[in-house]
Parts: structure tokens; C-alpha cells; sequence
């Protein structure tokens, strides 16, 4: 897994300070996007020991609410297994912290197991549900998932948090308790 920065103390992607991690690596490849440069997964410098160092460093501070995840799209399929290990590794060293993800996935496309595209094989198919599978699991430890690709035909500025009308800002624990989508913010 590569990512391009880690910034610190970010008031845009999330509630309160933030420290954000811009990941590379995305498939949806949006028209328009204001991060094309976290396209490539080979861009950027690979996420190592120190990077996460720096994160848990900025984390123990009293004052930042909590992580925020972005890019690129962290659930891109070559980010998945890192992602999984720093979520799991933050929620037990940093219970009260909060962290948010920014995704082009839908939370359908996800929690309910769609696949999005033609399967030819059974690899494929194996492949396409464990990345779902770790997709899942990596939400479930989420406070907040943005979801959706964003839409340039419905940008919107007045928006919080997010670029287009038709992304979601959605309160992940509401979410899973009510078996339906809870908003965080509208």
C-alpha cells in the first residue's frame, strides 16, 4: 500500500482535527476528481512502520478527534489488507477516537454483497468476495463512511464533507444497529 501524505490536524475531512491519510490507488477514476495524482497505487511511497508511527504519534494527542482516511479510495482492492491491519490496530490503541472513510464504493455495493461487475471464473468470483469481505469488515470498525463516486454534473459546495449530491456522509454504527442507512449529516 502507497499513500501520498499524511496531514495533520485537518479540519475538512471530518468533525474536529483530523489526521488524514491520502492513500493511492482508485478504480473509479471520477471526471473531474480533485485528487487524479491518487489514482496510480504505484504513486507516492510505500506505507511503512514509520508512516504509522507518525499517525499513532498524532492520534495520542488529546486534541485530535481521529483519523480520516482518503485518497484515492482506501477500499481499492490493493489497499485492503494494510487498511484492515491500521483500522484494527487503532481501535484498540485509540478507542475513543473516531475514524471516517472516504470510498467511490456505495455502502450497497458493499454491505449487501453486490458485485459490480461480469464474473468469468470461479477465482474471480473468490477474489471479488473475500475483497468484499475485507471491505465489510473494515467498515464495520468505521464511525462514518462517505460513499459514492463523485459526481461532477451534481457538485455542490454548500455540501459538508463531501463533493456531490449523490454522496453520503452516513453514521456507520446507526447504520449496522437499524439494518438501513443513517445519516450522519445531510
Amino acid at each position: 500500500m502507497n499513500y501520498l501524505q499524511i496531514t495533520h490536524e485537518d479540519v475538512c475531512n471530518g468533525d474536529g482535527l483530523r489526521v488524514v491519510l491520502w492513500l493511492s490507488g482508485c478504480s473509479h477514476h471520477c471526471y473531474n476528481c480533485q485528487n487524479p495524482q491518487t489514482w496510480n497505487p504505484d504513486s507516492g511511497i510505500p506505507f511503512d512502520k514509520s508512516a504509522k508511527q507518525e499517525i499513532f504519534d498524532e492520534l495520542s494527542k488529546d486534541y485530535i478527534s481521529g483519523l480520516t482516511l482518503t485518497g484515492g479510495d482506501p477500499l481499492y482492492e490493493n489497499n485492503l489488507d494494510e487498511v484492515l491491519k491500521l483500522v484494527k490496530e487503532i481501535r484498540i490503541s485509540f478507542p475513543e477516537k473516531t475514524i471516517w472513510l472516504y470510498t467511490g464504493f456505495e455502502w450497497n455495493q458493499i454491505m449487501n454483497m453486490q458485485v459490480m461487475q461480469p464474473i468469468f471464473s470461479c477465482k474471480d468470483l473468490e477474489s471479488k468476495i473475500q475483497n468484499i469481505l475485507k471491505r465489510q469488515e473494515i467498515i464495520k470498525m468505521c464511525d462514518v463512511l462517505v460513499d459514492g463516486e463523485y459526481i461532477d454534473e451534481q457538485k455542490d459546495l454548500t455540501l459538508k464533507f463531501r463533493g456531490s449530491k449523490n454522496q453520503r456522509v452516513i453514521d456507520v454504527k446507526k447504520s449496522l444497529a437499524q439494518n438501513k442507512v443513517v445519516l450522519y449529516c445531510d
